[in-house]
């Protein structure tokens, strides 16, 4: 354990020896005043780990003597210790930010464990931390030898996603790169999973989890008949599960969760074809067969999701609702502000869908400019990038304002993504798709390992161009690269966050429905 050194002032602190004298036993260095001046001096002569003051010395008081001190020395974690229970002092103390607060009779125990909850803090949930892991890695792994369902699924993925957060919390990160063995292995087991059931799903041979054309009518429609409340549908393109966790106490600051549950989002996994499918209702392919004057192909220099609203209004028609509805997609701050200042006549609505496509952007942000890389060098500091936007963004305030209504507010989004690392060679005609996670076309050559192939891509409820058409799928952390230029090719996209393909990062997406408190 390290040596913490350790400032107590106290006009009475020859009553407190038996105490000190029991933190030096267990390692620490005591450093005793008996006022908040001699306590200032001490700091501005010498560096401490923490602080103890009494709130009630003569002269400078406890309270004083940290507003003093808090000049001095900011980041020293202070503990206010006082006999009276008085609430004002309470709210003053944690008004300047002390880190702790002990009310007089004190014992040796109780001092000790404030000290190590706040020095020792990181090595106890490191240590912790790393212990419930290791206990945790043999069960996950033991499961993917288990004939594993949808559900079964969802939770190992939720499982992967807390001990993520989990140990990037932890001093050294020391099981890290065990998590990510183990999460490859489950990406592998999981890329296998969708190949041998994701089309019996859309045949109806098996039942299979809630896809991105039912969400509509499995949860919305059901709250639009449930009450007269205004249903405010907010998707958060490319969001995924890691990082809606980390957003997840700034919205419960705010709401209650009715419901947190995920659902899978369809092949392939991007805004094209995942979020086309959300507002419709409809697979791909009865898309364009039923709406192809909405449907947009692979082929076309036409935007992909320029319709959405106008799916929308078919796939509310379809399910015989009249209602008021709106639709506004943000991708710029400015646009943000004007549903920001539209919100009352929005209130009027019954359903409002709010399209945020900042993550989005950010991924391929990240992909094309280099001081973006760097903010965002792996999946930590990404989920910090995306946290800070969400606190700084229009759309936070929207949400505030709507807490303050009686409304049911729904966030979700349509497909997650994953870091890509290794790359996988593929040739293909010069009508084939950019994405580098699926491609779509004619002729298309490839190592059938890490890569499932639709040669029919019917059975996957995908169109096709022409007759010839097929796709391939990348799974786990592969991407596809062109041998010419390899490479260059290489080099630019590895370590990219991408989607369109099999992961579970870009499969498996949440879903949280949420009310005012």
């Amino acid at each position: 354990m390290n040596r913490y050194s350790i400032l107590w002032a106290d006009d009475e602190i020859d009553l407190l020896k038996p105490h000190i004298l029991f933190l030096q036993k267990k390692g620490y260095d005591v450093t005793p005043v008996i006022s908040g001046t001699d306590a200032l001096d001490k700091c501005q002569e010498e560096s401490f780990d923490i602080i103890f003051l009494d709130e009630n010395m003569p002269g400078m008081t406890g309270l004083e003597t940290l507003e003093e001190i808090k000049q001095v020395r900011p980041s020293i974690p202070v503990v206010m210790i006082t006999k009276s229970e008085e609430e004002y002092i309470m709210e003053e103390a944690i008004g300047s930010k002390i880190a702790d607060y002990l009310i007089k009779p004190i014992n040796p125990n109780q001092v000790l464990l404030s000290v190590k909850k706040l020095l020792d803090k990181k090595r106890l949930v490191t240590e912790k931390t790393n212990h419930s892991y290791q206990r945790d890695f043999q069960n996950i792994s033991m499961a993917f030898g288990d004939r594993l369902d949808h559900e079964d699924w969802i939770e190992i993925y939720k499982k992967l996603v807390y001990w993520d957060l989990e140990i990037n919390q932890t001093e050294n990160k020391s099981m890290m790169d065990v998590l990510e063995m183990q999460k490859s292995e489950a990406n592998n087991n999981f890329a296998d999973f969708i190949e041998d059931n994701y089309k019996y799903w859309l045949s109806g041979e098996e039942e299979g989890p809630l896809l991105s054309h039912q969400l509509m009518k499995e949860k919305v429609f059901p709250l639009l008949k449930q009450d007269d409340k205004p249903v405010f549908f907010i998707l958060i393109d490319n969001l995924r599960l890691d990082q809606w966790k980390v957003l997840e106490s700034t919205f419960t600051e705010y709401f209650v969760k009715e419901e947190e549950s995920a659902y899978y989002s369809i092949l392939p996994t991007t805004t094209a074809y995942a979020r086309n499918a959300i507002f419709s209702g409809m697979m791909p392919l009865d898309m364009k067969k039923h709406y192809p004057n909405l449907w947009v192909d692979e082929d076309s220099e036409d935007g992909k999701n320029n319709n959405e609203f106008e799916f929308l209004q078919e796939q509310l028609s379809r399910n015989k609702f009249n209602i008021k509805s709106s639709y506004n997609k943000v991708i710029h701050v400015h646009q943000g502000r004007q549903v920001l200042d539209n919100l009352h006549s929005l209130l009027n609505n019954k359903l409002n869908v709010i399209v945020y496509n900042f993550v989005d952007m950010l991924s391929h942000a990240r992909t094309d400019t280099e001081m973006v890389r760097e903010l965002a060098p792996d999946e930590a500091a990404y989920r910090s990038l995306t946290h800070s936007w969400f606190l700084h963004s229009p759309l936070l305030e929207t949400l505030k304002m709507l807490a303050e209504k009686d409304v049911h507010v729904i966030v979700t989004t349509d497909h997650g993504t994953v870091r890509v690392k290794r790359p996988h060679k593929i040739i293909g005609d010069r009508n084939t798709n950019t994405n580098l996670r699926y491609k779509q076309g004619k002729n298309l050559s490839y190592d059938r390992k890490n890569v499932l192939a639709v040669a029919k891509p019917e059975e996957y409820m995908l169109p096709k161009v022409n007759v010839s058409t097929s796709y391939a799928f990348a799974t786990e952390d592969y991407f596809f690269a062109y041998p010419n230029n390899y490479n260059h090719y290489v080099k630019y996209y590895k370590d990219t966050f991408q989607h369109g393909g099999i992961s579970l990062e870009e499969v498996i997406i949440p879903y949280i429905q949420l009310r005012s408190k």
